[in-house]
C-alpha cells in the first residue's frame, strides 16, 4: 500500500470542512432526541416503559424514512426536500417540548412518528456531495472514511449534551436546543455552494417501484452491513450488563466511545493510504478482521480490558462501512444513488435495532452477550462470501451533474 492523501490536505479542500461539520451538527438529534423523550416522559411521571416505546418509534421511523426522502432528493435535488425535511422534523420536535407527552401519549406517538419519518437525510446528502467537492478519488475515499469516522462522536457528544441540559434547565429546553443543532446543522450543509447546485443524474436504465434495490448486489451488502449494524447493537446492551455487573455505572458509556474513538482514528488512518486490490476483496478483507476485533471481547474480565478491547473493532468499523458505501456508489444505477446510501444507512440502523433486542433478551447469560458483536461480524463476512460475484463492482463516473460554477444564480 502506499502514501496518498492525508487529513490535513483533505480538510484544506474548500467546503469540506463546513461540510463535515454543519453535517455532524445537523445529525445531533439523533443521538439526543431519544435520551431527551426518556427524560421527558419520566420528568412529566410517564412510565420508563412508555419512554422506551417512544424512542424505538422514533428509531424506527427515522430508519424508514430516509430511503423515501433519499429517493426524493434523487429527483426534486437537496435542496427543497432536505429543507423540507428538517421544517418538519424541527416543528415536531419544538411541540414535543410543549406538550404533556405522558397525559397525551397519542399526539405524542404521532409527532414522534413524524419527527422521525421526516428526519433530514443529511448524511447520505453528504455522500452524494463528495464526488462534485473532491473529483480526485483519493481524497474522495479518504473523506468518507473522516466522514464515517466521525459519525460516532454524534452518540459519544448527544446523549452527555442533553444530560447535562436537562440538569441545568429541564429536560423541555434540551429537546428544544436538539430541534435547534438539526435545523442550524442542516442550514449550513444547504446553504452550502455544493449542495445547492447539487443535480440528481439522469438515470440511464429503468428501475421500477424497487430503485436501486433492483441491483441483486446492492439487495445483499444491505443483508451484510445489518450484520455490522447487529453486533453495534449487541455491544451497547453487553455494556449495560457488564457496568451492571462490574457496579460501574461509567462504563456503560465509556464502552461505547471507546468504539467511537477507535473508528474517528480509523478513519484517519484508512484514509491515507491507498489500499490494493479490488473493492470487493478489500470489503471482504476488512470484514474478516472485524469478525477478529470482537473475538477477544470474550475474554473481558475488567474495565480497563472491556473498554481497550472495544477500541479495536471501532479501528476496523470505518474501513468496513466506507468500504460498503464505495461499493453502492459503484454498484447503484445513476439518479439513485442518494436513495441506496440511505438504504445502507437504514440496513445498519435495522440490524442495530435486533441487535439492542436479542442482546436485551440474553442479557442475563452474559457469555452470550459478549459473543453476540462477534455473530453480527460474522453475519456480515458469511452473507459477503457467499455473494460475492453478484458484488463484482464496475468502473463507472459522472454519476451527477454538477452546475458550472459561472451559471446564473
Amino acid at each position: 500500500m502506499t502514501s496518498t492523501t492525508g487529513s490535513g490536505p483533505l480538510l484544506a479542500q474548500r467546503h469540506v470542512v463546513r461540510l463535515l461539520f454543519g453535517t455532524l451538527i445537523g445529525r445531533l438529534p439523533n443521538g439526543m432526541v431519544p435520551v431527551a423523550i426518556l427524560l421527558l416522559v419520566a420528568d412529566q411521571g410517564g412510565s420508563l416503559r412508555t419512554g422506551g416505546l417512544l424512542c424505538a418509534l422514533y428509531g424506527l421511523a427515522s430508519a424508514t424514512g430516509q430511503p423515501v426522502l433519499g429517493r426524493m432528493v434523487d429527483r426534486r435535488g437537496q435542496s427543497l426536500v432536505t429543507a423540507a425535511a428538517v421544517l418538519l422534523t424541527t416543528v415536531c420536535l419544538l411541540a414535543l417540548a410543549v406538550v404533556e407527552v405522558a397525559a397525551r401519549p397519542g399526539l405524542a406517538t404521532a409527532l414522534v412518528a413524524l419527527a422521525g419519518l421526516s428526519t433530514p437525510p443529511l448524511e447520505a446528502g453528504l455522500r452524494a456531495l463528495w464526488p462534485v467537492v473532491l473529483p480526485d478519488e483519493a481524497r474522495r475515499r479518504a473523506a468518507l472514511a473522516l466522514d464515517t469516522g466521525a459519525q460516532g462522536l454524534i452518540y459519544v457528544t448527544g446523549p452527555p449534551l442533553v444530560a447535562l441540559l436537562s440538569t441545568t434547565t429541564g429536560p423541555r429546553a434540551a429537546m428544544v436546543v436538539s430541534a435547534s443543532l438539526g435545523l442550524v446543522g442542516a442550514a449550513v450543509v444547504l446553504s452550502a455552494e455544493p449542495s445547492r447546485r447539487w443535480r440528481p443524474a439522469r438515470a440511464t436504465q429503468r428501475t421500477g417501484a424497487l430503485g436501486p434495490l433492483a441491483h441483486a448486489g446492492l439487495r445483499w451488502l444491505l443483508v451484510a452491513v445489518s450484520g455490522v449494524g447487529f453486533a453495534l447493537g449487541a455491544m451497547n446492551v453487553w455494556a449495560v450488563a457488564l457496568a451492571e455487573d462490574l457496579g460501574m455505572d461509567l462504563l456503560s458509556g465509556l464502552i461505547p466511545a471507546a468504539l467511537s474513538t477507535g473508528s474517528l482514528i480509523g478513519g484517519f488512518l484508512y484514509g491515507k493510504r491507498t489500499w490494493p486490490g479490488t473493492l470487493s476483496g478489500q470489503l471482504r478483507c476488512a470484514a474478516a478482521l472485524f469478525v477478529a476485533a470482537w473475538l477477544p471481547l470474550m475474554t473481558v474480565t475488567g474495565p480497563l480490558s472491556a473498554v481497550a478491547l472495544t477500541a479495536v473493532p471501532g479501528l476496523l468499523l470505518t474501513a468496513v462501512i466506507t468500504s460498503a458505501f464505495l461499493t453502492v456508489d459503484a454498484l447503484a444505477p445513476a439518479g439513485t444513488t442518494t436513495e441506496a446510501y440511505a438504504w445502507l444507512i437504514a440496513a445498519v440502523g435495522a440490524g442495530q435495532a435486533a441487535g439492542t433486542a436479542l442482546s436485551g433478551t440474553l442479557s442475563e447469560h452474559p457469555p452470550i452477550g459478549a459473543a453476540l458483536p462477534a455473530a453480527g461480524a460474522a453475519l456480515t463476512l458469511i452473507v459477503l462470501l457467499a455473494t460475492n460475484r453478484h458484488l463484482a463492482v464496475p468502473q463507472r463516473r459522472g454519476r451527477h451533474r454538477h452546475t458550472p460554477t459561472h451559471a446564473s444564480r
